[in-house]
C-alpha cells in the first residue's frame, strides 16, 4: 500500500453504485483509513451528479469519486464525462466487474482517472484513491494486461518516430498534467505544448490525451503499480 497522505489532508471521497451492499462494505473500510474521509454516497448517475454539485455549494467538493459504471438511469460512464467536465481538481475512478478493452477505453475516454475491479483487495482500493488523488492513473492488473494487449496489437507501430521534446510531452501528459501545466514545466508556450500534443497523437495514431497517456503507461514510459 502506498503511504498515507499527511494527517490535515484527508481525501473526500465519493461512493457510487445502484447497489447498496457495495457501498457499505466500501464505507466500512474506508473509514477506518485515517487519511480517507467518505463524504457522500449515490445510487446512479443522476444522484452522483446531484451529490456532487450540492458538495461543491458547499464549498467542499469531493477529491475522488468511486463510480460504478452499469447503473439505471444515467450510467457510470455518462456521469463521468459529466462530472470531468464541469469540475476540474475531481478525480473519477471507475469501479466495475467488466475488464474489457472497450468499456475500460470508454469510461478513460470519458475521463475518469483510473479503472479498477470489484474485487481488487481493499487496500489496493485505497491505494487506488490516493493514486487518483494524486494525478496518477491507478489501473488493476486485469485491466493493465488488457490494455497492454491492446497496444501490442497490429497496427501499433510508430509511423515517425517521437522527437525528443515530444517525449517529454508525452510522459507529462501521461503524469495527467494538462497543456498549461506541460508548458510551464517545459518553459515553453502554451501554444507550442498543444502544437506537441497535437504531432503526437498524429505520430501515434490516436485520437485522444487519454489514449497518449495510456500508450506511455504501456510502453513503461511512466509507471503504473499493477494489482
Amino acid at each position: 500500500m502506498t503511504a498515507p497522505e499527511p494527517a490535515d489532508e484527508r481525501i473526500r471521497v465519493c461512493l457510487v453504485d445502484d447497489h447498496a451492499v457495495v457501498r457499505r462494505g466500501l464505507r466500512s473500510y474506508l473509514e477506518l483509513v485515517d487519511d480517507v474521509e467518505v463524504v457522500g454516497e449515490a445510487a446512479d448517475g443522476r444522484a452522483a451528479l446531484d451529490l456532487v454539485a450540492a458538495l461543491v455549494a458547499e464549498g467542499e467538493p469531493p477529491h475522488v469519486v468511486l463510480m460504478d459504471l452499469l447503473m439505471p438511469g444515467t450510467d457510470g460512464v455518462t456521469a463521468t464525462r459529466l462530472l470531468t467536465q464541469r469540475y476540474d481538481g475531481i478525480a473519477v475512478m471507475a469501479m466495475t466487474s467488466y475488464s474489457e478493452v472497450d468499456r475500460i477505453r470508454g469510461a478513460l475516454e470519458a475521463g475518469a482517472s483510473g479503472y479498477l475491479l470489484k474485487d481488487a483487495e481493499a487496500d489496493q482500493v485505497v491505494d487506488g484513491i490516493r493514486k487518483a488523488r494524486r494525478g496518477e492513473m491507478p489501473l488493476g492488473a486485469a485491466v493493465s494486461r488488457q490494455l497492454a494487449r491492446a497496444f501490442s496489437a497490429p497496427g501499433r507501430a510508430v509511423a515517425e518516430p517521437l522527437t525528443a521534446r515530444e517525449h517529454e510531452v508525452l510522459v507529462l501528459l501521461a503524469a495527467g498534467l494538462s497543456n498549461r501545466e506541460v508548458a510551464s514545466r517545459l518553459v515553453i508556450s502554451e501554444r507550442t505544448a498543444r502544437t506537441h500534443v497535437s504531432s503526437i497523437l498524429d505520430k501515434l495514431g490516436l485520437r485522444s490525451r487519454t489514449q497518449a497517456a495510456l500508450y506511455a503507461v504501456h510502453q513503461g514510459l511512466v509507471p503504473v503499480t499493477p494489482r
